[in-house]
């Protein structure tokens, strides 16, 4: 059997994690007419942590004890959640009043600020090619928002900022020791995360009753499927190198483009473009760096 075969699985899990998530970004983007993002995340949480559940029922000597659950860096577990809570909020507010397509865009500038966060998290050195990647990673996000345009607003940066809360999840996933299960890692994060979203919900816009049938349908398959997504991102990113994976991101932004167009009536070709390829190509550039630092340890 190819020594590639595993890396390649792993990509396969990682494109279709991406997918999966697009898909519950296209619900989200349907339920937000009628309902606050903050309650949104509390129903997604709540449903996706189902799949982990069944995961963790499934894994051989999970027995649901006490001393299993307290897995090590559960506190690290927890402020994930937190940082889950402000990047879902403000990714959900965000498709309320812009193209599906732009602002899922935009949250692919996560690998940028992963790299940023790199350096004092994971301490990792980040040098002159890195640095200007998330450079050209910025550049095209300040095309695509076009500042001086009647949409630059305080209110246009929520998928940046959801980017930034989901690049400091990721980069704290490789803290947690292999030992502990990826299931239960999403478990902790994903309490952690409902907790913050209720008190969000309490707090800002308060509860609507749900609508209808449909409503709750359609709640349940956000919350399956988004969670069924991060479990699919964080096993394949357990299973190989980041770098190995960054560049299939991208096919995020196409889902997302399609998506948009069939579901929602939009094509923003002039919104995302020249700044979309600013944004690939800044992550395409840490990828080749990280490779090029890789074969020169190796070759050392």
């Amino acid at each position: 059997m190819s020594t590639a075969n595993p890396v390649w699985r792993a990509i396969a899990i990682s494109v279709s994690g991406i997918f999966l998530l697009e898909i519950m970004a296209a619900l989200v983007k349907v339920l937000i007419v009628d309902y606050p993002a903050p309650q949104l995340a509390v129903y997604r949480n709540a449903f996706a942590m189902l799949p982990a559940i069944l995961l963790l029922s499934l894994t051989p000597g999970w027995r649901w004890r006490w001393d299993q659950m307290i897995i090590p860096l559960w506190q690290l577990g927890l402020l994930r959640g937190v940082f889950i809570t402000i990047a879902q909020v403000s990714f959900y507010f965000s498709l309320s009043f812009m193209p599906f397509a732009t602002a899922s865009a935009l949250t692919f500038t996560m690998s940028l600020f992963t790299t940023a966060f790199s350096a004092p998290l994971l301490g990792h050195r980040i040098g002159i090619w890195r640095w200007s990647a998330v450079l050209t990673g910025f550049g095209g996000i300040m095309l695509i928002l076009r500042p001086g345009s009647e949409t630059f607003t305080i209110w246009a940066f929520l998928p940046v900022l959801a980017a930034v809360g989901y690049a400091a999840t990721a980069v704290t996933s490789p803290l947690f020791p292999k030992s502990v299960p990826t299931a239960a890692i999403n478990l902790w994060t994903g309490i952690s995360a409902l907790i913050g979203a209720i008190v969000l919900t309490t707090t800002t816009s308060g509860w609507v009753p749900i609508a209808s049938a449909t409503d709750l349908g359609l709640m349940v398959a956000m919350g399956l499927v988004g969670g069924s997504g991060v479990l699919l991102l964080i096993f394949a990113y357990r299973m190989t190198e980041p770098s190995n994976l960054s560049p299939f991101d991208y096919f995020g932004i196409l889902f997302a483009f399609v998506i948009g167009y069939m579901f929602f009536g939009e094509s923003p070709v002039e919104e995302l473009f020249p700044g979309v390829i600013f944004i690939i190509a800044g992550g395409i550039l840490i990828v080749w760096r990280e490779r090029v630092n890789k074969a020169r340890e190796t070759a050392e």
